[in-house]
């Protein structure tokens, strides 16, 4: 008889909740698709990111930690800032 592996059909969101660590590693990947999503917009409008900066109204150290994915501390205020400076629309979304 083969044993049972109790780890199976387990999924990652599993795992993370039982640490504790989802909620934190959702919001780093949102963050981390939003700053990538700037960046890209960024590349296709020729900004740099000292103008990025600048029409956002931040020092450039201010929107380099918005693009930064380890730093989390990026306001819903900001993030419409930069979309707006990009020429996009910030959507969310409950589910």
């Amino acid at each position: 008889m083969s044993k049972i592996n109790p780890r199976l059909g387990s999924t990652f969101e599993s795992w993370l909740d039982a640490r504790g660590w989802r909620e934190e590693a959702t919001a780093a990947a949102v963050k981390s698709v939003l700053a990538d999503e700037v960046a890209a917009a960024m590349k296709e409008r020729r900004l740099a990111k000292a103008r990025m900066a600048a029409l956002m109204g931040l020092s450039r150290a201010q929107f380099n930690r918005l693009l930064d994915p380890s730093k989390g501390d990026a306001t819903l205020e900001t993030l419409l800032r930069a979309a707006k400076a990009v020429g996009r629309e910030l959507r969310l979304e409950l589910r």
